[in-house]
């Protein structure tokens, strides 16, 4: 049987990663990572978000 995603509010993926509420919702309305709206709260998948904080950036 599957796991059921976790799905948190920009509020509690802040908390859980360290970033700022304003940073993790930036990154939401730039596309960079998914989320879904429920009327006024935007979740995010926080395994996706795990992903993405954790993959690899070539140095510039």
């Amino acid at each position: 049987m599957k796991q059921p995603k976790l799905m948190v509010t920009l509020r509690e993926a802040a908390e859980r990663t360290g970033l700022t509420y304003c940073c993790v919702r930036r990154l939401c309305l730039s596309g960079q990572i998914s989320y879904i709206r429920s009327g006024v709260k935007y979740f995010v998948n926080f395994e996706r978000l795990m992903e993405f904080l954790n993959r690899d950036v070539p140095n510039r």
